[in-house]
């Protein structure tokens, strides 16, 4: 499968992201070699629809993403809907950030069209069958600071193109942006782990997921970990696939969701503290969200895997519950 233009996608969204940088609560900052960045977090204050702007960059615009409304227990909170007709190009072609950007004392992780063109990870796009060819870039950096131009020329060079052609976007862990594109992650992050499994994620003809949006609840650590916690313990995710062996499924169910893991059952940050706070020593079979609905085309079966669980999720985002509504 062969899916050109989606750099093209991406930059289109920038140009509408830029034109409504005030009301998206962002700043849009031209480098001294042409390159243009948004900050959606890092001085700027962004928000909930920058957030959604930044997840259809992350998608190459081939998803439609919403605010919805996502129940957890007796709560009503945020969150992101996200629904796609291209799973393999918009989640792992372009949104899964495989991409790790470092320059001197800079670091980010980059997802985006533009990871195309720069073929990270050369096996993804092997995999899925994908090759990207453009003159212009687009990415969006998970980054506590901005990019400047010695970060942005390195960016350009691996993507093969001019500086004055790259958009880039960054906001980081522990901004309301930051923390709505993370739960925007909920359909890849299943495909993700279809992927590492070794599964054909090119059968999987579409997907539909939700998450809640983790609220700010420390330093960038742990709004990793609760945002995190929104696809592991609240991510609710709908596939349709046509196997060519659709009886060979249900080990891979079995094994999907993240419920499957041996470090599910606590709040993320606690895992990886007691990890010493080493990525490397955590189960990554955790990664995956909580609950996955498959619909198989070729058998016509529906199967579920996997539970939400709330109450990890309540004390994950540090919920406090006021017994302030007595009777008169």
């Amino acid at each position: 499968m062969g899916l050109m233009g989606i750099n093209e996608l991406g930059f289109e969204v920038f140009e509408e992201m830029m034109d409504l940088a005030d009301d998206l609560m962002v700043e849009v900052i031209e480098l001294d070699n042409g390159a243009v960045v948004v900050d959606a977090g890092v001085k700027a204050q962004g928000g909930l629809w920058a957030g959604v702007y930044l997840s259809r960059i992350c998608m190459a615009d081939l998803a439609d993403i919403q605010i919805c409304a996502c129940p957890v227990g007796d709560l009503v909170l945020p969150g992101v809907e996200v629904t796609t007709d291209h799973p393999a190009v918009s989640c792992m072609g372009s949104q899964c950030a495989m991409w790790q950007i470092k320059v001197d004392k800079y670091f980010g992780m980059g997802s985006g069209p533009a990871r195309a063109l720069a073929r990270k990870t050369k096996e993804c796009y092997e995999r899925i069958g994908m090759e990207e060819f453009s003159e212009v870039g687009a990415l969006v950096l998970e980054s506590s600071r901005i990019p400047d131009v010695a970060v942005t020329n390195q960016i350009a060079e691996k993507c093969a193109i001019d500086p004055g052609d790259l958009r880039v976007a960054v906001a980081p862990t522990d901004s309301l942006a930051g923390m709505v594109q993370v739960s925007a992650r909920v359909v890849e992050t299943g495909l993700h782990k279809l992927f590492t499994m070794g599964f054909d994620i090119n059968t999987i003809k579409s997907g539909w997921g939700q998450a809640p949006i983790a609220p700010i609840v420390g330093d960038a650590t742990m709004c990793m970990g609760a945002s995190n916690d929104a696809i592991i313990y609240g991510g609710d995710t709908y596939y349709t696939l046509d196997h060519p062996s659709p009886d060979d499924l249900m080990p891979v169910l079995e094994s999907m969701p993240s419920c499957s893991s041996r470090d599910y059952g606590m709040p993320f940050y606690q895992t990886f503290k007691a990890a010493g706070f080493d990525f490397f020593k955590v189960d990554h079979n955790v990664f995956a969200p909580a609950r996955v609905v498959v619909n198989e085309l070729k058998s016509r079966r529906t199967i579920v895997s996997g539970r939400l669980n709330p109450q990890v999720l309540m004390s994950s985002f540090g919920v406090e519950m006021l017994d302030n509504c007595k009777p008169r």
